[in-house]
C-alpha cells in the first residue's frame, strides 16, 4: 500500500536569510528546523537542528545567493534522511508577505501567481522580492512537488471596507492599490484559534484582541474567527510602536522633513522604517535591554517603554469598542510571550473594562498557552505562543491533500 504524502517543508525567505522547518502533518511533529543567514555576506552560516538530535552549525559552506543557501539546507535535511525528492513530501509552503486583495487564501504557485506577487512588489518592496527568490529557487530544486504560497495579508481580507479604506480620493486609491492590508496574518489566525481552544469554546463564538509583539508588532480585532480590523496598513509601518518602525505618525511629518530638513523620500523611508520605534527613541530595540536600562534609572528607556505600552493600550481600547464584546486578549511573539512588564503595563488601568492581570500568573515563566488573568476577570488575558510555520504547513497541507 502506497503511503500518502504527509510532509510539508516551510520556507520563509528574507532578503539575506532563509528559515525552514519540516513537518510531518500526520501528528504535526517537527522533523527538522534551520536558519541560513547573512546570505551573500562575509560570515554566512547555516544552523540546522534535527528533531531529537544535536544542533549543527556550518560556516564553511559558500553561500553567495539564495540558491546556494537552499541547496545547503537541502543537503542538511538529506543528511537526516529527509530528501527533497522524497515521495512523502506533500508540499513546500512559502511565506509571502503581501498578497493584495486577490489572494485571500493559500494558493498553489503557478507562473500567473508569481507574476501577481511581482506586481505587488511596490507595496512590499522589502519582502515580496525575497519571497519570490525563495519560490523560484525551490521550484528549481524540486519542480515535482506542489509549491504553496501562504500570504501574511490573507487573514485580514475579511476586514469591512470602512476599516480597510483610507479617506483619500477613491480613484487615486484604487489606481494605485492604496488601502489597508494588514500583516502577520498567519500568526493572528493561529493565535486567535488557539485562544478559543484555551477558553474551551468554538472559535466562531469568541471575540479576541491579538497582540503580536516582536520586532515588528501588530494588533488585530478578531470576531468569530474573522479579522475585522488590524493595526498595520498598506505596509507594515502603520500601527504600534515597533523595534525600528515608528508606527502611527502624522503623514505631514514626511512633508515637513522634506521641506524643512531637506530629506529625500528615500531618507525619510529609512528614518521611519529603520531608525524609529524603540531604537529611535532610546537606541535599543531589544525589550530585555530596555528593561535593564529602566531598572538603572535610564530616562530615555523609560520614556520609550511608556510610549510603546501607551500605544498598545490605545489599540486595546479601540478594538474593545470595535468588537463590542471581548472574550480574551492574547499576547504573542517574542515580546508578547516573554515580557511580563509589557503585558502588565498594556492593561494597567483597564479594570473597569474587566481587563486585569494577576501578578503571580503574569510573572511566572511558562512555555505553553496560559491565562495570566485572575479567575474572576470578565475578560481573559492570555499568553499564547505563536507558530507561524505550523500554520503555513497546515494551510499548505490542507490545500494539496485529496
Amino acid at each position: 500500500m502506497t503511503e500518502h504524502p504527509s510532509r510539508v517543508l516551510v520556507l520563509n525567505s528574507g532578503s539575506s536569510s532563509v528559515k525552514y522547518q519540516l513537518f510531518d502533518m500526520t501528528d504535526q511533529s517537527r522533523l527538522a528546523a534551520g536558519l541560513v543567514e547573512r546570505i551573500g555576506e562575509a560570515g554566512a552560516r547555516l544552523v540546522h537542528t534535527p528533531a531529537g538530535g544535536e544542533r549543527r552549525e556550518r560556516t564553511d559552506v559558500p553561500l553567495p545567493d539564495h540558491t546556494a543557501a537552499l541547496r545547503a539546507a537541502a543537503d542538511e535535511l538529506a543528511a537526516d534522511g529527509h530528501r527533497l525528492d522524497d515521495p512523502r513530501l506533500a508540499a513546500i509552503g512559502h511565506r509571502v508577505v503581501h498578497g493584495g486583495l486577490r489572494f485571500t487564501e493559500p494558493t498553489v504557485i503557478t507562473d500567473e501567481v508569481i507574476a501577481e506577487i511581482e506586481r505587488l512588489v511596490p507595496v512590499a518592496p522589502l519582502h515580496n522580492p525575497a519571497n519570490l527568490t525563495g519560490i523560484r529557487t525551490a521550484l528549481e530544486l524540486n519542480p515535482r512537488v506542489p509549491q504553496v504560497a501562504v500570504f501574511d495579508t490573507a487573514f485580514h481580507t475579511t476586514m469591512p471596507e470602512y476599516a480597510a479604506r483610507y479617506a483619500i480620493d477613491t480613484a487615486t486609491a484604487d489606481a494605485h492599490r492604496v488601502r489597508r492590508y494588514g500583516f502577520h496574518g498567519t500568526s493572528h489566525a493561529y493565535v486567535s484559534r488557539r485562544t478559543a481552544e484555551l477558553l474551551g469554546k468554538d472559535v466562531a463564538d469568541v471575540n479576541v484582541i491579538v497582540l503580536h509583539l516582536g520586532n515588528g508588532a501588530s494588533a488585530s480585532a478578531v470576531a468569530g474567527g474573522r479579522c475585522v480590523d488590524t493595526s498595520m496598513g498598506l505596509t507594515p509601518l502603520e500601527g504600534l510602536v515597533m523595534g525600528t518602525r515608528s508606527g502611527d505618525t502624522d503623514p505631514a511629518v514626511i512633508f515637513h522633513l522634506s521641506r524643512v530638513a531637506g530629506m529625500s523620500v528615500d531618507e525619510i523611508d529609512v528614518l521611519l522604517n529603520k531608525r524609529s520605534g524603540l531604537v529611535g527613541l532610546c537606541g535599543d530595540n531589544d525589550m530585555r535591554e530596555i528593561t535593564r536600562r529602566m531598572a538603572e534609572g535610564d530616562a530615555a528607556a523609560r520614556l520609550a517603554f511608556a510610549i510603546y505600552t501607551y500605544r498598545l493600550k490605545k489599540y486595546i481600547g479601540a478594538y474593545y469598542a470595535v468588537l463590542g464584546r471581548v472574550d480574551a486578549i492574547a499576547f504573542t511573539a517574542g515580546v508578547g510571550e516573554n515580557a511580563a512588564n509589557v503585558r502588565a503595563a498594556a492593561v494597567e488601568g483597564l479594570v473597569g473594562f474587566g481587563v486585569v492581570v494577576d501578578e503571580k500568573r503574569n510573572t511566572t515563566p511558562g512555555s505553553g498557552p496560559r491565562f495570566i488573568s485572575p479567575q474572576y476577570a470578565s475578560v481573559a488575558v492570555a499568553v499564547v505562543p505563536t507558530d507561524e510555520e505550523l500554520e503555513i504547513a497546515s494551510q499548505a497541507f490542507t490545500l494539496v491533500s485529496p
